[in-house]
């Protein structure tokens, strides 16, 4: 089992993402190299690096399995403005370049929202901007993630994945979202039909990762709201049944479940859930005292 969580990447950089990741006893973790919000970026310590990749090793956590997020604030999906499309390409270019200091093989992205566009020539727009950002050369591999459908996201459905796969003149892959999947029409509790369709259209060679998350909301509501493991419509025992599929079991399962706590208004009183949401994946046992476990370990 390859399982982690979404942990932060601070003053102490890729270390203190290595710290967090064992804290919560995983082996893996997904970080942003900056705040996803924003594109003030600090320089990679090649110091604070090399202590992390010496710390993960002792602690069984390997390298090409962690995952990067690239920012939100990437679009390229529309070109009307070209000054802000270019931006989105030039700024991806570097998160890629900070991923390959980093030596992180992949990095998951939003595909885009089309906004005022027609959605073909916005899957165009992701197809061009990732051929000029892939003819640059990186050796981190970007992963589409499959979108709840929100809005006018792309990569909603298995068409519009694969053809910004096969249309990229360079290797990329794809991150499954289990909350996303849901909300986006795709009913969990056939799961293997999913994946056989998968298999078929896009090829399972291509998934390098899988957000675990449970839904708010109801199958097809295209709302993407993360609720914790068990807590959520798509249910404990069908995510377990994707978390331990025997075709996935290589694959980087990473929790984006909510922080936790006794008034989700008080900052002070919101703590990470992913120690506790791992402990009863690897134990495949539903713990309904969670949030009160949650509450008592960090109070």
């Amino acid at each position: 089992m390859i399982i982690g969580s979404h942990v932060g990447f601070g003053k102490d950089q890729l270390l203190g993402s290595v710290k967090e990741a064992i804290s919560y006893n995983a082996n893996t973790f997904m970080f942003y190299t900056g705040a996803p919000q924003n594109t003030l970026r600090k320089s990679i310590d090649s110091s604070l690096t090399n202590e992390a990749k010496k710390l993960m090793k002792e602690n069984n956590i390997l390298i090409d399995k962690v995952i990067c997020h690239a920012p939100y604030i990437i679009n390229l999906a529309n070109n009307l403005d070209e000054s802000k499309w270019q931006f989105s390409i030039n700024f991806l270019t570097e998160e890629l370049k900070r991923c390959d200091e980093l030596g992180i093989s992949y990095m998951v992205l939003h595909p885009g929202s089309a906004v005022s566009i027609p959605r073909d020539v916005a899957i165009k727009n992701i197809i061009d901007a990732l051929n000029i950002i892939l003819a640059k050369s990186s050796k981190c591999q970007i992963l589409l993630e499959t979108m709840a459908g929100k809005g006018t996201e792309l990569g909603i459905n298995l068409d519009e994945l694969k053809a910004i796969v096969d249309n990229t003149h360079y290797p990329i892959g794809v991150c499954l979202d289990t909350c996303h999947l849901n909300d986006s029409g795709v009913d969990l509790n056939n799961f293997d039909e999913y994946l056989n369709l998968f298999d078929q259209m896009i090829g399972l060679d291509k998934i390098h990762c899988i957000h675990i998350n449970d839904s708010k909301n109801a199958i097809g509501t295209h709302k993407d709201r993360h609720e914790n493991i068990g807590y959520g419509t798509i249910g404990f025992e069908t995510l377990l049944k994707i978390i331990y599929h025997d075709k996935l079991k290589d694959v980087p399962k990473i929790l984006e479940t909510p922080y936790v706590g006794k008034d989700i208004l008080d900052k002070e009183r919101i703590y990470p859930p992913y120690k506790f949401e791992i402990e009863m994946i690897l134990n495949q046992q539903f713990d309904e005292k969670l949030i009160e476990k949650i509450n008592e370990y960090y109070k």
